[in-house]
């Protein structure tokens, strides 16, 4: 093939395909694990990696829509712990059917995101700003509501097998997780409100000329990740066995990083729900392989002492690498752009 030729392909190709980069780097991390660490590729370990992560999960996917529309919810972490606290309070203290309890509770969450949508669609406040205030203002709640020390516990056996048991070695809260996926990868790519939060991404500005019902589509994507995110509260609760007001606490953190990790542009308009799930994927296996490592030493240091901090370290570097791919990914896009503008001296 001439050169030239493969130097046109070459700016063909998307050099940071971030699905393709994270298959990569999954696949490391299990080879990694496996020959690192103690019992990584085993049924009940995969089954572990899921049920540990699945908040995150969830919370990841609800962002989603949220970041593709140029906004960021940085209160779904706190949303978690309030609603954890409001599920308490209505089962222990209230009397209410743990079922019930945790259709409030989502809805409770329901009601948190509403109020961010308000705020950011409907009053046009900066999110970052609106989020970072209500993610004091739901911890602030829930730490009121239990003085800042109690703890609810005691619930059904049948409530906790949601985050415990397993059927066919699957754990329970993927028959809840599945569907959830299901139906936002639906929302976001088979249907025209996903396709606008892609143009409102791009430029709101464009969208509202366009007759595209912006206040009301950006509400109903915060909206959404409250109530996931009061449906990851009482997952979590069921999994622990216990609601407090620290439940969920740097939850945010991570389930941004799996989104931006998964390639969706933090500043809006791109990405997808399968890039997400996979920098979900990715983190869920990084931080379960940090604990599964026993006999290595780093500075003097046992990796299994130190697991916690390597783990919050290598989640932050891995939310900065994915930010500069982001970054390097649109200055190719712009230089490829402004060659293809140029004009052919060889066409004249």
């Amino acid at each position: 093939m001439p050169f030239g030729m493969m130097k046109g392909t070459w700016w063909k190709i998307d050099l940071a395909q971030h699905e393709v980069v994270l298959l990569l780097v999954i696949v490391v991390e299990i080879l990694l694990f496996q020959i690192l660490g103690r019992n990584f590729l085993t049924g009940g370990n995969v089954s572990n990696v899921f049920r540990h992560s699945v908040e995150i999960g969830l919370l990841a996917l609800a962002m989603t829509p949220v970041v593709l529309s140029g906004g960021i919810d940085l209160s779904v972490g706190s949303m978690v712990g309030l609603c954890a606290v409001v599920f308490g309070i209505l089962v222990k203290s209230l009397g209410f059917d743990p079922w019930v309890a945790a259709a409030l509770a989502i809805g409770c969450g329901a009601a948190g995101g509403w109020l961010n949508g308000v705020l950011v669609a409907g009053f046009k406040l900066p999110p970052l700003i609106v989020t970072l205030g209500t993610f004091s203002l739901f911890r602030g709640l829930a730490e009121a509501l239990t003085k800042g020390s109690e703890s609810y516990s005691g619930f059904s056996e049948s409530f906790l097998a949601l985050g415990n048991s397993e059927i066919a070695g699957i754990p329970i809260q993927a028959l809840v997780f599945l569907p959830i996926a299901f139906l936002i990868w639906f929302l976001v790519h088979r249907t025209t409100y996903g396709r606008s939060l892609r143009v409102i991404g791009f430029a709101e500005e464009g969208a509202v000329y366009a007759g595209l019902p912006v206040k009301r589509n950006v509400g109903a994507a915060y909206m959404m990740a409250g109530a996931v995110a009061g449906l990851a509260a009482v997952i979590l609760v069921a999994r622990l066995g216990e609601a407090r007001a620290n439940a969920g606490t740097g939850y945010e953190l991570l389930a941004i990083t799996a989104v931006v990790l998964g390639g969706v542009s933090i500043f809006g308009g791109t990405g997808n729900v399968a890039g997400t799930l996979l920098g979900w994927i990715a983190l869920a296996i990084l931080n379960n392989g940090l604990t599964r490592i026993s006999d290595y030493e780093i500075f003097g240091e046992k990796v299994s002492s130190v697991a916690r901090e390597l783990s919050g370290l290598l989640t932050g570097l891995l939310l900065l690498t994915a930010l500069a791919m982001g970054i390097f990914t649109k200055m190719l896009a712009v230089r490829r752009a402004r060659k293809q503008a140029l004009p052919n001296p060889t066409s004249s």
